[in-house]
């Protein structure tokens, strides 16, 4: 079965370096928390707030072993009016038997707003 697996988390500004630090954090603590192996990944979709523009967080995960095949997909979040900003969302479709419920999502920095009712391990 396909299980999504969420994470979010904010950078501390619009340059290459902050973009990419924290999506490797946050993709980081996705996969260790879930023991996410990369063959067992459908797809990665990445979504940005429409202040980051610098660089594709996608290429964070580009850093991490056995990760080269995974389809990864940017995107723009819509701009709704007082929506967090500076914000990197990850959603990873995985094949897992894991129960919905026990998927442990993370959230980080100031995106820790966004499901404080799901909280994180991390």
């Amino acid at each position: 079965m396909i299980r999504g697996v969420r994470g979010a988390t904010t950078v501390s500004g619009n340059t290459e370096v902050a973009i990419i630090s924290a999506t490797e954090e946050l993709f980081a603590k996705l996969i260790k928390v879930n023991h996410i192996q990369p063959n067992s990944v459908a797809s990665v979709f990445i979504s940005t707030t429409e202040d980051i523009t610098a660089a594709f967080p996608a290429k964070a995960m580009r850093k991490f072993e056995g990760w080269t095949y995974v389809p990864v997909m940017c995107m723009q979040e819509m701009p709704v009016p007082n929506s967090l900003k500076m914000c990197v969302r990850i959603m990873m479709h995985v094949n897992t038997d894991i129960l919905q419920k026990d998927i442990n999502h993370v959230y980080l920095k100031g995106a820790t707003v966004l499901r404080p009712d799901l909280g994180s391990l991390v």
